[in-house]
């Protein structure tokens, strides 16, 4: 079992790279550029002149990985290297600097100039297979006490060690580290929280503008909510701050807040805020838990009933509207069931009642639920019927067991072999699939951010999503094959499949 498992997790990582790489040149090659400043709010304000215009366009795709930009100061900054003498100015001499200074420096940089104030500044278009390796070298993120890099900060201590924090309480507490809490514990899911390693999936942009992907996808969202919170200092008061999101921001840039909050020697003052609604992973993680739920509760009954009155009415009923059921279109069920919904008073978009009403879930998870049954119901009558002319089936029989005995202690057990190895991948399909449901509903989950992501040309986000989803399905088909033997010791995993 060992040996399948790390095979398995060898080709799981194969499948995710090959996913995650053709979806990223697939973005980033043929979605047109000049979509991505169309849903810029700041872009109309900021670009007031030529140069401030090339300027941000140039900022942008180098934050998003199309370019190496160095503007004006930054350029002079590097071409003093091979000259002091050289200036921002654009001069004929300072030319024949930069221009040196590219030769040197090849690898594809190009000199130009500003239009309006005739400055210089360099570009670089980076190949679209350097763009898949920077993506992929700078996909997991070490945080060590050697992380921080200060030249203000030259005595900042390094370290990690348990400490009894006044806020937090007993944590693994680094100095030197990204995050102030390493290790910490809380009241929230999963309740043990680490910052040794993380993800970084690139900056989102335009929408969510300069957040991280990751931080995007996990924080809670909505208004902020203030709570009570406790200082390092050990005050107590009403702050909307995250307490165990500190991380390092050098003492120079610290402000009266930040030296009244945490004390005028500690540069952990950086920190997030609590907002009043779960994040986009949880609002999709509660309707597919529940939509997964109901389509087993819906379906293995039904599917059942059909295999146990077999090519009889119920059966015959139950197939052809299970037909119609997959014939019918999703988007069409959607609005049907939202339209019967919002008839009984429930609310027919999520906004109206918002994550503290629990209302705002039932019709997007019974919609997910809807859509899954027809296929347990297929999978499940089918598994039942194969058995049953199984030989131990008949075997059974010989003994004088009822049909009702066979099928509660024998056939059951066995067609839920194969159900229960499709758990967890089912979690993820309605996870990852619920995009209709979630955009009909304005339902604020990753379903919803990948369709807002694809229309923006939010193309960090994209291949964020898309690679949770990769990773989310890998994990699923791995959980379903353990699944599979702890419910039937008599499967054995192995790299040749067999039992």
């Amino acid at each position: 079992m060992k040996k399948y498992i790390i095979e398995r997790i060898l080709r799981s990582l194969i499948s995710i790279l090959l996913v995650t790489t053709l979806t990223y040149v697939i973005v980033f090659t043929l979605v047109p550029t000049n979509l991505i400043f169309k849903q810029d709010p700041n872009y109309n304000k900021m670009v007031t002149t030529p140069d401030k215009k090339e300027n941000y366009r140039n900022t942008i795709f180098e934050r998003m990985g199309y370019i190496s930009y160095y503007n004006s100061k930054e350029l002079e900054a590097k071409a003093e290297k091979i000259d002091k003498s050289v200036s921002v100015e654009p001069s004929k001499a300072n030319q024949k600097i930069y221009q040196a200074y590219i030769k040197s420096i090849g690898n594809g940089w190009k000199l130009k100039r500003f239009e309006e104030s005739k400055k210089f500044y360099a570009v670089r278009n980076i190949p679209i297979y350097e763009r898949v390796w920077n993506f992929f070298s700078h996909l997991i993120v070490i945080d060590h006490p050697w992380v921080i890099k200060d030249k203000s900060n030259p005595n900042l201590a390094r370290y990690i060690r348990p400490e009894i924090d006044p806020a937090v309480g007993p944590a693994l507490v680094g100095s030197g580290t990204k995050h102030k809490y390493m290790l910490y514990f809380n009241k929230q899911f999963p309740f043990v929280h680490q910052n040794f390693i993380g993800f970084n999936l690139g900056i989102s942009y335009p929408t969510y503008a300069n957040i991280p992907v990751i931080q995007v996808i996990t924080q809670e969202q909505g208004r902020t909510l203030s709570k009570e919170v406790t200082f390092p200092n050990g005050t107590k008061k009403f702050s909307p701050i995250n307490i165990y999101s500190r991380t390092y921001k050098s003492p120079s840039k610290a402000d009266v807040r930040d030296r009244m909050n945490f004390g005028k020697d500690d540069p952990y003052t950086a920190t997030e805020n609590n907002h009043a609604e779960p994040s986009m992973i949880s609002n999709s993680f509660i309707i597919g838990m529940i939509g997964v739920l109901l389509s087993y509760i819906f379906g293995l009954p039904i599917g059942m009933l059909m295999a146990y009155y077999k090519d009889g009415i119920f059966d015959r009923f139950s197939t052809g509207a299970t037909t119609f059921m997959l014939a019918l279109p999703s988007i069409a069920l959607i609005y049907i069931v939202r339209f019967i919904g919002s008839m009984v008073g429930l609310p027919d978009t999520f906004p109206l009642l918002g994550a503290s009403d629990p209302k705002s879930y039932v019709l997007p998870a019974l919609i997910l639920g809807i859509l899954g049954t027809p296929g347990n119901v297929v999978w499940f009558r089918r598994y039942l019927v194969d058995l049953q002319g199984s030989d131990f089936v008949r075997f059974a029989r010989a003994k004088g067991l009822t049909e009702a005995e066979i099928s509660k202690n024998h056939l059951f057990k066995q067609a839920m072999v194969p159900i229960v190895n499709g758990i967890p991948q089912a979690v993820v399909a309605t996870i990852a699939g619920a995009t209709l449901t979630e955009t009909v509903f304005a339902f604020p989950g990753m379903g919803k951010m990948l369709i807002d992501a694809i229309k923006v040309a939010n193309n960090a986000m994209v291949v964020g999503l898309v690679f949770i989803f990769a990773v989310l399905s890998i994990l699923a088909l791995l959980a379903g094959d353990i699944l599979m033997t702890i419910l039937d010791p008599r499967i054995k995993l192995s790299s040749k499949g067999g039992k």
